[in-house]
């Protein structure tokens, strides 16, 4: 079992999560893991600080703690090339405490700048190919590649990483899941979706593509972002969750709107009620652990908490002391 912290990026500003990230060092978490967004899902509040230059200035300020991104996009506004240089110049510094999470994206992110946003299948595509180019990069001495989506010609990078960089696949639907069970290091999901959909689709897909590829189940970290909001006063745990009420939104209206504003419009509009039930809320810690714990049974091995309140200070200090003894133990 690995235990982490989601450095929430469009919610605090870069200073701030690596004071953040320090502290979760400090109260003994395993990792942490930063968003990575061009634009947040609030327009009034939010933040979205470079993920990967932010990942350089947590290295040099933390110990030990293994940092990654849940999850970058290296398929649209990134080149693989560019994104595979600067994880290679971090992991040649920091051998051995990079992760690097990556996904299909979101027009949020790219619309803006006038990337055309295409749909799943050809995302999904990008992001296959986008990985065998990045794993390529930090291996081979010269790479010449011919892809559908990018081209190599005597591509080098120099300063390659001295230990390989774990390459974690975000996915909700059975094909990214089979293929992160089938290609990747980790597969990550989030909390909040119900038992079935965890054990038919998640792990199912995941017991699925191990079998396809012979891999051994010890061979893919079991990652998921946990929404957890814990306080000692219950009212506190439960106004916490309103800053994310964006992820309420049906996923229709999440990967069709692209301006903050709009975002932040809808999400506005929900009862707290809606929005609080995407994550565990509570002021008893054991209760607390018992719904994390859960998460465990159903076979995940790396749990990342996520806390919605604007007091991360407050949110990793209670946790911290509170629930975290009560999980099984590492």
């Amino acid at each position: 079992m690995r235990y982490g912290y989601k450095a929430s990026a469009e919610q605090f500003s870069p200073a701030e999560l690596l004071d953040l990230v320090v502290l979760a060092e400090q109260v003994g978490l395993d990792s942490a893991f930063i968003s990575d967004h061009l634009q947040p899902w609030r327009h009034e509040g939010g933040h979205a600080p470079n993920a990967v230059a932010w990942l350089g200035m947590a290295l040099e300020r933390t110990e030990s703690i293994m940092l990654g991104t849940s999850v970058l996009t290296p398929t649209l506004r990134y080149h693989p090339a560019v994104v595979a240089q600067q994880l290679a110049t971090l992991g040649q510094v920091h051998p051995g405490r990079l992760i690097l999470g990556v996904g299909t994206g979101e027009s949020l992110n790219e619309q803006a700048i006038g990337v055309e946003f295409p749909d799943l299948k050809e995302r999904f595509a990008r992001l296959r190919e986008a990985v065998r180019v990045l794993r390529r990069l930090w291996t081979d001495e010269r790479v010449d590649f011919d892809g559908d989506f990018y081209d190599l010609h005597g591509a080098t990078i120099y300063d390659r990483p001295e230990q390989p960089i774990p390459i974690y696949v975000a996915g909700g639907g059975p094909a990214t899941t089979r293929y992160a069970a089938r290609f990747a290091d980790g597969h990550i999901c989030t909390s909040g979706k119900g038992d079935d959909y965890y054990r038919d689709t998640i792990v199912a897909s995941l017991e699925e593509g191990l079998e396809q590829q012979g891999r051994d189940s010890a061979d893919v970290d079991r990652m998921i972002e946990i929404k957890v909001s814990y306080d000692r006063d219950p009212e506190a745990a439960l106004e916490a969750t309103r800053f994310w009420a964006a992820l309420s939104l049906t996923q229709e209206q999440k990967h069709s709107v692209h301006d903050p504003i709009e975002m932040q419009r809808l999400a506005d509009e929900l009862p707290i009620e809606q929005v609080a039930k995407r994550w565990i809320v509570g002021s008893d810690a054991q209760e607390v652990a018992d719904a994390i714990r859960h998460y465990v049974d159903l076979g995940f091995t790396h749990l990342v908490f996520h806390g919605p309140g604007h007091d991360q200070r407050r949110f990793l200090t209670q946790f911290a002391e509170d629930v975290l003894p009560l999980l099984p133990a590492r």
